[in-house]
């Protein structure tokens, strides 16, 4: 049980990474832009270095993706997850969940 929520934890980080990398490119791009402002001459060898910058940092968000889709079809389906829920007794649920839920729970 540990192991899909772990597994689907994961999926979720990996697609945070993704939205990491877009703010990443945008950063990569604004400050070329802005160093191509600076110093015109330099211009070409500027634009060199972003698009190099910009192709690692794409090659990274396809890697995630790539990683979350792979992940995402080892997770169980959600109705055979609903199930093992409905299966296991209240108690047991409880006490998996250690301390996180005795403070919520009602005397």
């Amino acid at each position: 049980m540990i192991y899909f929520g772990l597994l689907a934890l994961a999926v979720s980080i990996l697609a945070l990474a993704a939205f990491g990398c877009g703010l990443g490119q945008g950063r990569v791009a604004g400050s070329a832009v802005e160093a191509m402002a600076r110093q015109p001459a330099m211009a070409g060898k500027i634009q060199l270095a972003m698009l190099i910058g910009l192709a690692f940092i794409e090659s990274l968000t396809i890697y995630s993706l790539m990683l979350s889709f792979i992940l995402l079809g080892k997770l169980p389906p959600t109705k055979d997850v609903l199930e093992l829920f409905k299966q296991t007794p209240k108690q047991e649920l409880h006490s998996s969940a250690g301390e996180f839920v005795r403070p919520l729970e009602k005397d």
